[in-house]
Parts: C-alpha cells; structure tokens; sequence
C-alpha cells in the first residue's frame, strides 16, 4: 500500500456560485455547532450587478468562509471572481466537466450549487489556472493583437480574391501582393490606371526580373472596373486600419511586458522564439511555474500531451492530446513553423519527425520541448538555454543505431562483417 496523492480534506467553511448573466444562485455549506460532523447548508439567489455581489461577499466573510468555488461558466465568472479576489477570498474557478451533471436527479441552479459545493468541500475538484491582475492585463492585450491579426489576414484575402474576380494574377507572380510594389500597383488600379506595361513598371527591388511576368498577369485587367476599384478602395483602407491598431496594441504591449522584460529576453534566446511570441507565451502561462510543478504538467495543461484512456488493460482512443489553449497553441504552432527551417537542435528533430509521423505529430513533439525549454527558463531565472545543434543525434545518440543498421543489411545481403577500431 502507498500514500495517495489526493487525501480527502474536508473544507470546513465554503461557497459555491452557480452563475448566470442576471443572477448567481450561492450555496454555503459550514459545521453545525449543535451537532458534531454536522453541516449547516444555505442557498440562496441573487444578482450579478456590482453592488448586490459585495453584500453576498460580506455576508459569506461574516459566516467565515474561506474559499468560494464557480464554474467556468463562458465570461460570466470573471466579475465575481475579480471581486471576491478583491475582498481577499480564495477563489477556485473550476473546470465545468470536471462537475458533471449526474444523471437521476432533476437538473437546476439550486442542485447545481449545492453539488459543487459538495464535491468542492471534500477536495474532489482542482482549480483552474487563473493568473494574476498584471499577467491578465497583457494577457487581454496579446489577445486582441491576435484577433486584429486574424482580421487583418482574413482582409487581406478578400482583396486576393477580388483580384482574381477582375482576372488580374498578381498573386500568382507576387509572393506578398501587401509589399511596396503590391500596394503601389494596387492603389494605381484604384486611381484608374489599366495599362500593364505601367503596372508593371511600379515594381521594385527583385520582383523587376519579373516585368514580363507582371505585364502578362496584369493583361486581363479589363475586367477591372469602377465597382472593383471602389471595393479595393475599401478593403485597403480596412486593412490600413487594422495595422495601424496593431502597431499601437504593440506600443502598450511593450509597456506592460516592461517589468518581465527579463524574462522575455531569455524566452526569446530560443529558436523561433520572437519578441511577439514570447509576450504570448508569458500573457498565457504567466511566470510563476510553481503552479506547474513539471515541465509535463505544464505541457498537458496547454494540451501538448497525449490524454491516457486505458480500460480492462487496454489502451483507447487515438492519443489525442485534448483540448488545450487555443491562443498559445497558435504561438507555438508559429515557434515550430520558424524553428523547422533552423541549423538546430529542434530544427532537426523536427525534420526527424515528419518524415516518420507526419507533420501534425511532429509539430505537437516539438512545440512540447519548446513547452520544456519554456518551463525551465521561468523556472530558474539563472537558467539559459544551449542549442545541443543539429548534429546532436547523428554524432552522440545516433551513432551505434547507425552502425547497427548499416550492418544488418550488410547480412541482409550475404556479407559477414566484423567491426574494428579506425587506425
């Protein structure tokens, strides 16, 4: 027998919040002084406006409680839970699968509370990762920067696809139809501009060897009329808009990342790692790896290790690695698509991998050793990180699997082989 790792601690004095947008309904459960082992249970309904919460928050300090438990309910929590924060509660946030509606029992907001609150009081659910008031504020700005982005992307295909609607292929000879020569040619086609040969002429830099190329591209630009150019008129000031945000969302990035701005100097020593990404990585995990106690932990809960499903001694399912956080898995799944074409350690494992597992596995491994390298530089401050090169397998781990391989097939092919130290 060994010592389990969740023993069943009772806590004595709790709250649950079942939340909605109008209202909360609150169950509090505290010993019965009448009765030994006893529990006093109250519920009761109220609103989710500021004021009526603080009277709920004071009632809850005046009866003693010391942890208030919600569900992860849309973005409805995070109002009570800034204000119960504030008071000094303990506040949980809890996974809503993790309470899962039992079924035989009628299912409402009173049931709900008081379930929550029974399986929260015996320690039978964890708290969800929740970081503190400076990481949550960049963590809102990097959001948004990539919800501009997204928009600015997602415009910036509108304006390809009316070009081919105008039969003009710029895209096909312009790898970023959005450069210099991209915008000046399009804004001359906005002016009224339909000659190809002046078109043409607008490019700049190496896309010149391409003149010909252009001219041909721009040829069937008769269709080009005044309803197109109206269009792209507005789709690039959209999206002249949007960078412009952007630029500024930045601006305020770099002033809130300030006081971490060590630590995103040493997350950004790793390849593929840059300053974008790292103030991602930091507004999503924070700094504080303590609430990860391994670098495992810390990849399962981003969604970067394959979920275990065993039953009757067999394992199930497909090694799915769950549903992680979509916002760092965008940045790492960029980190690995950078580090792909690097002279490096994680340049070369991952060209290992996809030739074995495919592209989509090989992605999910090595975004989960970036996770690593992440976890270990928050973890010591003092920590740095060294390439290992791309070398590493073929000259120290590779070398005797090498040789194993190339005499099997010698055999294979009738030869006896004996092996000898070089002279």
């Amino acid at each position: 027998m060994e010592r389990a790792q969740d023993d069943d601690v009772l806590v004595s004095h709790i709250a649950a919040f079942d939340i909605g947008k109008a209202e909360l309904t609150c169950c509090v459960r505290v010993p019965d002084p009448q009765r030994e082992g006893g529990r006093l249970q109250a519920v009761s309904t109220h609103s989710t406006m500021t004021r009526a919460l603080l009277e709920l928050l004071d009632e809850l300090i005046g009866l003693g409680v010391t942890r208030v438990v919600m569900e992860a309910t849309g973005d409805y929590w995070k109002g009570p839970f800034y204000l119960a924060e504030a008071v000094g509660l303990e506040v949980w946030v809890v996974n809503a699968k993790h309470v899962k509606h039992l079924p035989g029992r009628p299912k409402t907001d009173k049931l709900d509370a008081v379930w929550l609150c029974k399986v929260a009081e015996r320690g039978m659910v964890r708290a969800s990762f929740v970081p503190p008031p400076p990481i949550r504020v960049l963590r809102d700005l990097t959001r948004y920067r990539v919800d501009l982005a997204v928009q600015a992307t997602a415009e910036k295909q509108r304006v390809e696809k009316l070009l081919e609607d105008a039969q003009i292929k710029l895209s096909v000879v312009a790898s970023d139809i959005f450069g210099v020569s991209g915008r000046a040619m399009m804004a001359a086609l906005v002016a009224g501009e339909r000659d190809p040969a002046r078109l043409a002429q607008m490019a700049r830099s190496r896309l010149r060897a391409k003149i010909e190329q252009l001219e041909e591209a721009f040829h069937g630009g008769g269709r080009f009329d005044d309803h197109h150019a109206f269009l792209l008129s507005t789709m690039l000031a959209r999206v002249d808009a949007l960078q412009a945000d952007i630029a500024t969302l930045e601006q305020r990035i770099e002033q809130q990342i300030a006081p971490f701005a060590e630590a995103a100097a040493r997350l950004q020593t790793t390849p593929g790692i840059g300053p974008v990404a790292a103030w991602t990585i930091i507004g999503e995990i924070g700094l504080d790896m303590t609430r990860f106690p391994t670098a495992a932990h810390l990849a399962s809960w981003a969604g970067f290790a394959p979920l275990v499903k065993q039953s009757a001694g067999k394992n199930k399912g497909k090694n799915a690695t769950g549903h992680g956080n979509p916002y760092l898995a965008r940045t790492l799944g960029q980190v690995v698509l950078a580090v792909a074409r690097t002279d490096t350690f994680l340049g070369d494992r991952y060209r290992r991998l996809v030739r074995r597992r495919g592209k989509r596995k090989a992605m999910v491994a090595v975004a989960r050793s970036i996770l690593t390298v992440i976890w270990n530089l928050l973890s010591d401050p003092h920590a740095t990180f060294t390439d290992l090169g791309a070398d590493f397998h073929d000259t120290r781990r590779g070398t005797q699997r090498a040789v194993r391989h190339h005499v099997e097939r010698l055999q294979a092919l009738g030869h006896t082989v004996t092996l000898g130290p070089a002279a």
